[in-house]
């Protein structure tokens, strides 16, 4: 178990991209592009390697994969699931399901909570082809929202296909949060996390938070020192409960992050709600 007093924080977005049980490490092209995107190119870690990392800054992780059903995965949901609980005094397990995946989804998203206790779902709507508002969905949000447990969505830009020809087929209309709004209004018992400052559409964003209650942005996959100052000003006030710190390991560190962080003018008492203290409420550590 996390022992909270002894974190400084929790990142709630970081990404295991190599598997323990594999030796292929090599890249694909997606993974090249965004190192590229980011302007640093990832060091893929296994689960075990990134809680050696993150115990070593004295921070709690939540770590996923994405599933694209079109495309054989690098590492696993059991994978992951399995290795966090082995690593539970900074890891946090979440599981990633292509709603495409139908019943079969929904099957393995109960088996993943009751048999592999993972703590939450991420979904990218922009890979996985989805509109988050589309009934397709449904059927898995229910597993979840029963279970109590959040749903993580990534917003807005991509760095996934970005500077590649027709940027790999990655449509970004499906990252709009404002179709999230949908499904905060139909499970209002499910938490939800909009993922990353969501450019272009930072005030759609800030809106649906604003409204419904269930609703966090975590301001990872971002270089702080690129955060609209209406991002800044809501995170001072009337979201200072709501917003969560997240880097996007492995493609941001959190040592880059949070040394941009540090420069901005963010309340001392808002600081360590953003860093520990919302997330720590949100996943009930």
């Amino acid at each position: 178990m996390l022992k909270l007093d002894e974190l400084v924080a929790i990142d709630v977005h970081t990404h295991a991209w190599k598997s323990a049980l594999a030796v292929d490490d090599v890249p694909n092209k997606q993974q090249e592009a965004m190192g590229r995107y980011f302007r640093y190119q990832p060091q893929h870690a296994t689960v075990p390697e990134m809680a050696d990392y993150y115990r070593k800054l004295k921070m709690g992780f939540v770590v996923f994969t994405v599933d694209v059903s079109t495309q054989k995965p690098k590492i696993t949901n059991e994978e992951i699931a399995e290795l966090a609980h082995k690593h539970s005094d900074v890891a946090i397990p979440f599981a990633s399901i292509d709603p495409h995946r139908g019943a079969d989804g929904v099957r393995l998203a109960k088996k993943l909570i009751s048999e592999y206790g993972v703590k939450g779902f991420k979904f990218h709507p922009s890979t996985q082809a989805f509109y988050p508002n589309d009934p397709i969905a449904y059927p898995l949000y229910e597993v979840i929202a029963e279970a109590k447990l959040p749903a993580l969505f990534h917003t807005g830009q991509t760095g996934v296909g970005a500077g590649t020809p027709g940027g790999s087929g990655i449509r970004l209309k499906y990252a709009n949060p404002m179709l999230i709004d949908d499904v905060a209004a139909d499970f209002p018992d499910m938490p939800i996390i909009l993922a990353h400052p969501s450019f272009p559409w930072q005030e759609e964003a800030l809106s649906v938070a604003t409204h419904k209650p269930q609703v966090y942005i975590d301001l990872s996959g971002w270089s702080p020192k690129y955060f609209p100052p209406i991002l800044v000003q809501y995170a001072n006030t009337l979201l200072k409960d709501k917003i969560l710190f997240g880097s996007d390991y492995p493609v941001i560190t959190p040592e880059r992050w949070i040394e941009e962080f540090d420069k901005l003018p963010i309340k001392p008492e808002v600081r360590p709600l953003i860093m520990k203290g919302n997330a720590a409420k949100l996943l009930k550590l």
